[in-house]
């Protein structure tokens, strides 16, 4: 592990700018994990006396409780953003994974929620293919101003994904998200996901920059540095928006690991269109990433798939004891079972 770590010239080895965004990102998965948690309990209670922010509600703004969740949600993402800076995206993101155990073992303990068996194991096949993807990640590579991240932002190829991605995102919260939002969790997590992939793009450009200007080359007197804050800044607040309404309409243990999944793929995507991270990879090295997403992608079909199983408690697995012998039977909020994991709440809209 040692020589893993220690020796960058080699081909699987880490460079000491990796293993620092490495431990950063690793530190900001444990913080996001537990936010969603706090945050939720804060929409629950804050739901209990106002207007739900599954149903357009902004009551949760006035919960000390949800406000406590997002100051952890900032550390985890200042970590994150700290990352980005020192190591690729192909590296970071997936190591997002984490914050699924995290908020899988938080939810069962502190919400109650039960995950069933085969949620665990989707869980596990997420992990999986995500330290597939980061022992075969790219090194980052070296930038010497704002304005080379510029001109990769906007070359061609970049800038159709652009303009895919916000095309994709105005349909969905314009047309699908009336109509679908409430009762299908893929509407308000790709609303998420979408416009996640251009915000890390863009923390990872103003990460650069503010790196290079602690260094001793001032990037904040370009126009570039501020355009890219602007970005971070609209797709957070957007993201921000449809993920409380994920959480407040469905289970933590299944919005937790798809918006990984479908953040992750789309943040890697477009890390590879924008700073071509395959063009410094072998063929083994990038068929091994593709295994690891098909195994992340297997991950996220259980997942899916457990909403149809049975409710007999013989098919929920209990993180522990002292729950096993408790009523199973808890209503959530929204008229969903608890021991399940719902991703279409129909009993709850009509």
């Amino acid at each position: 592990m040692a020589e893993f770590l220690e020796n960058p010239s080699s081909s699987s080895g880490m460079s000491s700018d990796n293993v620092t965004g490495l431990i950063l990102a690793l530190s900001s998965s444990i913080f996001i994990g537990a936010s969603f948690i706090v945050k939720k309990k804060g929409l629950k209670k804050a739901g209990s006396v106002g207007v739900r922010a599954g149903v357009g509600g902004y009551t949760y703004l006035y919960e000390p409780l949800w406000w406590a969740g997002m100051i952890t949600m900032i550390v985890g993402e200042v970590a994150n953003f700290a990352a980005y800076a020192f190591a690729p995206a192909i590296l970071v993101t997936p190591l997002g994974a984490l914050s699924i155990i995290v908020s899988a073992v938080l939810a069962h303990i502190i919400l109650k929620e039960k995950l069933h068996i085969f949620g665990i194991l989707g869980c596990v096949l997420c992990v999986v293919g995500s330290t597939t993807i980061v022992l075969h990640a790219p090194k980052e590579r070296d930038i010497e101003s704002v304005k080379e991240v510029w001109s990769l932002a906007t070359e061609p190829a970049f800038l159709l994904y652009a303009a895919l991605v916000v095309s994709a995102t105005l349909v969905l919260i314009f047309h699908f998200v009336p109509y679908y939002g409430p009762t299908h969790i893929m509407v308000y997590i790709g609303v998420c996901s979408l416009m996640g992939s251009l915000s890390v793009m863009s923390c990872k450009a103003l990460g650069i920059a503010l790196k290079l200007t602690f260094s001793g080359m001032n990037q904040l007197i370009y126009p570039q540095t501020w355009a890219f804050a602007l970005v971070v800044i609209t797709c957070v607040i957007t993201q921000m928006n449809y993920l409380n309404k994920a959480l407040d309409t469905f289970n933590t243990a299944v919005v937790s690991p798809i918006y990984y999944v479908m953040f992750t793929s789309l943040t890697i995507l477009a890390s590879v269109i924008m700073f071509k991270d395959w063009d410094r990879q072998n063929p083994s090295q990038i068929v091994t990433e593709m295994c690891g997403f098909v195994t992340i992608l297997s991950g996220t079909f259980l997942l899916h798939k457990t909403k149809d199983l049975g409710d007999s408690s013989s098919s929920v697995i209990s993180l522990s004891p002292s729950f096993s012998s408790r009523n199973s039977k808890h209503s959530s909020e929204n008229g969903c079972m608890a021991e399940e994991i719902p991703l279409r709440c129909q009993d709850s809209f009509p």
